[in-house]
């Protein structure tokens, strides 16, 4: 079992320095990789689903993950996830390669689709379409990343007689991790994901989510070039925090999970943080 650590970016981490200091003291403590999510506007007022609160802080996670790479040495840097279809394809294809490349090949790319309909509005993204924006995005980004004369001709994006260097450093892209718990995400996991995320899941989502992904590869043909499909899970945060201890480690492992990724204590300056680390730093040691 790998142990990652999510929440890098976000409420009390959107700080420089507290996030530098996080980034660090978990590469130092074991963590294999440290992750931030995203949301590029948020509904005002708060209203369901939307998990953070109008006026929540929270870094984009390009951007901070370039910071920490800087901080760091050798602690993978993903992102959980970033919402695909309301960006443009080859801009933030220039700004992974460049991350991938500055930090040494450390990137875990982590895309959804997205559900929050008031951010699709603002930013001008069209909501009812997000799926097939998806594979396209993913497809265009893919060819830009590895052709030496890159063409693509879709509905959403279409490109040829360009370039875009460097490409990333790790081959033949970075790692590519898909989220979400529909059909089409289990189906997008199957054909286009080096790994599937699942987010604030228990052990029994996973379980299901497991025999989705189970169910979707008999359906579709998975390449071999993106071998076995790695799990990763963020926990449900319990009362104390973290969702994760030594029997949740066992059962998620039991249900096929490889890299568990819990969400960091929301004060950096809270006791809990220190404590966290320490319990997820012997779970890591005795998984």
């Amino acid at each position: 079992m790998k142990f990652g650590l999510f929440g890098l970016n976000m409420y009390g981490y959107a700080s420089p320095q507290a996030a530098a200091d996080l980034a660090t003291r978990a590469e130092a403590a074991g963590f294999e990789s440290i992750w931030c999510g995203e949301h590029v506007v948020l509904p005002d007022p708060q209203r369901p689903p939307s998990p953070m609160a109008p006026l929540d802080d929270a870094f984009d996670p390009v951007v901070a993950l370039t910071y920490l790479a800087a901080a760091t040495r050798t602690v993978r840097l993903g992102t959980g996830i970033i919402i695909l279809p309301q960006r443009n394809p080859l801009v933030l294809a220039k700004e992974l390669a460049s991350l991938d490349v500055l930090s040494g090949g450390r990137l875990d790319f982590g895309i959804g689709v997205g559900y929050l309909e008031p951010e699709f509005r603002a930013l001008g993204a069209p909501f009812e379409e997000r799926g097939r924006v998806t594979d396209e995005y993913l497809a265009a980004m893919r060819e830009i990343w590895t052709s030496d004369t890159p063409h693509y001709d879709g509905t959403f994006v279409s490109f040829s007689d360009i370039q875009s260097r460097p490409q990333p450093l790790q081959k033949p892209t970075p790692p590519i991790h898909i989220g979400g718990r529909s059909r089409s995400a289990f189906r997008r996991a199957v054909e286009q994901g080096n790994g599937w995320y699942g987010f604030a899941m228990t052990v029994e989502d996973t379980q299901q989510a497991v025999a989705s992904l189970r169910k979707a590869a008999e359906r579709y043909e998975r390449p071999a070039a993106l071998g076995d499909l790695e799990i990763s899970v963020t926990p449900r945060p319990t009362r104390d925090g973290s969702g994760v201890n030594s029997e949740t480690v066992k059962r998620f492992v039991e249900v096929g999970v490889n890299r568990l990724i819990p969400i960091a204590p929301r004060d950096p300056a809270d006791d809990e943080t220190e404590r966290f680390l320490e319990t997820m730093a012997s779970l890591a040691a005795a998984s």
